[in-house]
């Protein structure tokens, strides 16, 4: 087991890459902290995955955009489970499709607070219970070439994630490794809500692999990631696309 004994919290668990997520790391042995804003049928039934197979796991809903649910969210963790060693900060969305035109303040802050600003009080919070560890941040593709149509906010929140997992690497270390996986098109309901399917196709017929990624290949590179198989690697944007973009 390549996490036993550690307690990991999966922000934005309660569907999609981050259920996907929690239920990977315990499969390796971590106590797993699975946040939800909304999706708290997901959240309960990842819960349930992951006693079924025998590990251990609680939901804690929670607005990541308040510092007070932050903080309750990783007391309740450290009361659980004793502490935290891992910290997957999956929580983010595009909210809507706006071009910088028609966009209103309101909008611009909101998906920065989402994306941005949720992974700075998440790492903030952790920290004052981590004396070792790792750090995976979910960026995207859309930080390293700027996303589709309307996304300019989006991928600007995710560009500023990869800077700041860069500089937490640097402030961090050698205790606390930080590093980040930047997805291109994986099926989840990102895109079912965000990208048409002509798109979607396109990206298929186009793409190296000739398919979009699965929630379990993030998954997989969260948990190489967050454990020792990776112990000489931090402050890494980690390209996740069927070879869509090279970095």
């Amino acid at each position: 087991m390549k996490l036993a004994g550690k307690t990991a919290i999966v922000t934005g668990a309660g569907r999609d890459i981050g259920a996907a997520v929690a239920i990977k790391l315990a499969s390796e042995g971590a106590d797993v902290a699975i946040n939800y804003f909304s999706s708290a049928r997901g959240a309960d039934e990842t819960v349930a995955a992951i006693k079924a197979a025998g590990g251990n796991a609680i939901a804690i809903q929670g607005d990541l955009n308040k510092k007070a649910d932050v903080d309750a969210l990783v007391s309740k963790t450290v009361e659980s489970y004793g502490g935290v060693d891992v910290l997957v900060n999956n929580a983010g969305g595009l909210i809507a499709r706006k071009t910088i035109a028609e966009m209103p303040v309101e909008h611009w802050e909101a998906v920065m607070s989402l994306n941005l600003t949720s992974t700075f009080l998440m790492t903030q919070a952790c920290l004052a219970k981590m004396s070792s560890g790792t750090i995976v941040n979910l960026a995207s593709q859309a930080g390293r070439d700027g996303g589709g149509p309307g996304a300019v906010a989006y991928a600007t929140a995710k560009g500023a994630v990869m800077t700041m997992t860069r500089g937490l690497a640097k402030e961090l270390g050698p205790d606390i490794r930080v590093n980040a996986l930047c997805p291109g098109m994986i099926d989840t309901d990102f895109h079912n809500i965000h990208t048409p399917d002509a798109g979607r196709r396109g990206f298929e017929a186009n793409a190296p692999l000739k398919r979009q990624g699965h929630v379990d290949d993030a998954a997989n590179l969260v948990l190489f990631l967050a454990c020792d198989d990776s112990a000489f690697i931090t402050g890494t944007n980690v390209d996740l696309n069927g070879g869509m973009l090279f970095s």
